[in-house]
C-alpha cells in the first residue's frame, strides 16, 4: 500500500513539473519554421498568446485569472513589458527562469504588457 502513494506522488510531482516546462519539442519545431516577411502587432500578439497558452497556462490559468502562479490579467498595468520581460528571465517567487526564451520571451512580455 504504501508503494502505491509513493508511486502517485511521483507522477504527480512528474505530471507538475512536465506542465511547468510546456514540453518544448512543438515550441522548436515552430522556431524552425521560416518567418514571413509580413509582421503585423496582430500576430505577434497571437504569436505571445500562442506561447502563453502552450508554457504558461497551466500555472497562470486559461484566462489569466491565476491559478498556481499569480492572477496576469491586469499585469500591465504594475509592469512594463520590460518589467515582464524581466520576470520571464529571471524568474519570480516560484516560478523558474527562462520558461520561454528570445522571441518567445518577448512575444508573450508584449502580449502580457497589453493586460491593462
Amino acid at each position: 500500500m504504501e508503494w502505491k502513494k509513493s508511486l502517485l506522488a511521483l507522477l504527480l510531482g512528474s505530471s507538475v513539473a512536465l506542465a511547468a516546462c510546456g514540453g518544448g519539442e512543438e515550441e522548436n519545431a515552430a522556431n524552425d519554421a521560416p518567418a514571413s516577411d509580413e509582421g503585423t502587432e496582430e500576430t505577434a500578439a497571437s504569436a505571445g498568446e500562442e506561447v502563453y497558452q502552450q508554457n504558461c497556462l497551466s500555472c497562470h490559468g486559461g484566462n489569466l485569472e491565476g491559478s498556481f502562479g499569480p492572477a496576469l490579467d491586469k499585469i500591465g498595468s504594475e509592469l512594463s513589458e520590460e518589467g515582464i520581460l524581466s520576470v520571464i528571465e529571471n524568474g519570480q517567487g516560484q516560478m523558474p527562469p527562462n520558461i520561454v526564451e528570445g522571441e518567445d520571451a518577448q512575444a508573450v512580455a508584449a502580449w502580457l504588457a497589453e493586460k491593462k
